[in-house]
């Protein structure tokens, strides 16, 4: 019962905040997605989300309920996010994503290099630490993760890493879903108005990224629901695959079909007009985020290490600052720039909110391609830059 409880939860206060953030002003430019968090990280204050595995029989794993939320509702969300989009308009901004993605990873390593120069003489797994940064900073959480598991990180070490991360750059992404365009338009090129030259700004931004009004009609509810069973065929084949390969490239492989699968599907005229699929997409966005916030242990915060902290510090705001001068001297424009350094230390899911509030669907493809990339190769360089470091030691 306190399972059901606890989905219920993780489910249905979303859906509260999306109405809110409808009918109240204020509440809508704080963010669904910042209200998210604000209530995950309040969950687990008040210890409502427990740390005990649920059960089993039902998990068919050891994970606890926020854990296996976040399982599902990204590969279920990709997808739904990818059938409305035009695929064509990506390709005319490709080779400024690439150069984008290139710079992001110059500036990380060097920084993480920098960084583990002065504070790694002070840190016990220093060298470690620089994989799980670099990792984190090329891939997300999920990178993150797999160097804790491949250079055997111990887990006070990896959970203090990981809160100091969240932490901070929780700053850089308010920064960006708020000022950050029209600051770094002051330096940086501004981006390309879309094809869509017809429809206003507050079009869309409203009626196409945040507005949710309308999804249960009676011509809307029946396609969208082909829209979500077509996405859990899409989850299905990738589960599939996934079991066919080695446990360390499965997240890549996942993401890397449901990605390739959405955007084969939004070629699909018939599934590519199904109103308000992202809408729904971005309802699971939001589910995931609640879900990760409750697992964060804001209790670590307290017991300070200045070394670990400062370090992080000078690899999420040096590795962007570093970005972003590389990227004024290459003329890189300001959404290339934000939507890649979300994609990269965000991981995917969450370049659909950074689109929404730049006001610009098109740089969606751009950030979930740099993501996969990030994905694929962001362990080889945190491992081989990890071990390379570790000769310093």
């Amino acid at each position: 019962m306190q399972n059901v409880t606890l989905v219920l939860i993780f489910l249905l206060v979303p859906v509260l905040i999306l109405y809110l953030c409808e009918q109240i002003k204020w509440v809508n430019k704080v963010g669904a997605i910042l209200w998210a968090y604000g209530i995950g990280i309040l969950l687990r204050v008040l210890n409502i989300i427990p740390e005990t595995p649920i059960d089993p029989v039902v998990a068919m794993s050891d994970m606890t309920i926020p854990q296996w939320i976040t399982e599902l509702t990204i590969p279920l969300a990709l997808p739904l996010l990818l059938f409305s989009l035009n695929f064509k308009k990506w390709l005319k901004q490709a080779r400024q994503t690439l150069l984008s993605m290139v710079l992001a990873f110059v500036s990380v390593i060097t920084m993480v290099v920098i960084g583990f120069f002065i504070f790694g003489p002070n840190l016990e797994e220093g060298w470690k630490i620089s994989g799980l940064l670099t990792g984190v900073y090329t891939g997300g959480t999920p990178n993150m993760a797999a160097i804790k598991t491949a250079l055997e990180v111990n887990q006070n070490t990896y959970i203090l890493t990981h809160t100091y991360d969240m932490a901070i750059s929780l700053v850089w992404f308010i920064f960006i879903i708020t000022i950050g365009q029209r600051v770094l338009n002051l330096v940086l090129p501004k981006s390309k108005p879309s094809l869509d030259n017809n429809i206003s700004t507050e079009e869309i931004d409203m009626s196409e990224m945040d507005s949710f009004r309308g999804m249960f009609k009676k011509n809307i509810l029946p396609p969208l629901f082909i829209a979500l069973g077509l996405s859990i065929l899409i989850f299905g084949a990738g589960y599939g695959i996934m079991s066919l390969v080695p446990e360390s490239a499965q997240t890549a492989v996942i993401i890397l079909f449901i990605t390739t699968a959405g955007i084969a599907a939004s070629f699909i005229k018939k599934v590519n007009r199904i109103k308000k699929s992202f809408q729904l997409g971005m309802y699971l966005i939001i589910v995931f985020s609640m879900a990760v916030a409750s697992m964060a242990d804001i209790k670590n915060l307290v017991n300070i290490s200045s070394s670990l902290f400062f370090y992080v510090v000078l690899a999420v705001w040096g590795s962007l600052i570093l970005h972003i001068l590389l990227s004024m001297i290459f003329k890189v424009d300001t959404d290339t720039v934000i939507i890649t350094s979300t994609a990269l230390a965000f991981s995917p899911p969450f370049v659909p909110v950074v689109a929404a509030a730049l006001k610009n669907r098109d740089v969606i493809i751009t950030g979930l391609t740099v993501g996969i990339i990030g994905y694929a190769v962001g362990n080889y360089l945190a491992m081989g830059l990890a071990y390379l470091l570790k000769g310093f030691m």
